[in-house]
């Protein structure tokens, strides 16, 4: 499978304070990758570099062939990053949310229903306004974003806060189906250590670097 993701001694700093201090990876498409390491390690700032919202201070970086120094603007159309903003707006119901985006990504009627039956929005809750949800029903809201936007990566930070047993498996088979079809998926999370991809591998984040990758470990 081709390289989607490709760091190389990737610095990042927030204010004066070095986020990552030389991260390299490699990732292929397709794959399903676990980030996993304490609270400060960096796992939250690789995503955003990823995801071109933090420019690079040092380093290499592409993703899907975008330069992470000089494109991180036109890098943004094609990745869904769910983080600790949802993206959401308060005042609208989860229906008017999606099809609002919906008609941002040129999605239609079929795939917002879709979207919200998969994750179980279709009854009482679609109208809903989401300021009223709890915080796993704004997580399964941001979800269906995802699979109506259908970006080539999705990059997921602690995409199981707040939800219950049943919507776990819910992220979990979104993430699967997903990765079948050839997206990419980064999930930063303590909650989970398996996703049962065929193409998973886990990469350990330690002091703004990645320290450890099973698929490297699995050649070595």
């Amino acid at each position: 499978m081709a390289t989607v993701i490709n760091l190389e001694q990737s610095m990042v700093f927030l204010g004066q304070f070095p986020a990552l201090t030389g991260a390299t990876m490699n990732i292929r498409q397709g794959e399903v990758v676990l980030i996993k390491g304490p609270n400060g390690a960096g796992k939250s700032t690789l995503l955003r570099l990823c995801a071109g919202l933090l420019p690079m201070r040092s380093g290499i970086g592409t993703v899907l062939d975008f330069d992470l120094r000089t494109q991180r603007m036109e890098l943004r159309a094609h990745i869904g990053l769910l983080g600790h903003r949802t993206g959401l707006y308060p005042d609208l119901t989860v229906s008017e949310n999606l099809k609002f985006w919906a008609s941002a990504y040129g999605a239609n009627d079929i795939e917002v229903d879709k979207a919200m039956e998969f994750f179980g929005l279709n009854d009482r809750l679609g109208s809903v306004q989401v300021q009223n949800l709890s915080e796993g029903q704004r997580r399964r809201t941001s979800l269906a974003l995802l699979l109506i936007k259908r970006p080539s990566i999705w990059l997921l930070d602690e995409p199981y806060a707040g939800l219950d047993s049943n919507g776990r498996e819910l992220v979990n088979s979104s993430i699967l189906q997903a990765s079948e079809l050839g997206t990419t998926v980064l999930i930063a999370s303590h909650e989970i250590d398996k996703i049962g991809s065929t193409q998973e591998r886990t990469l350990f984040v330690k002091g703004g670097r990645i320290v450890s990758d099973s698929d490297q470990d699995s050649e070595g």
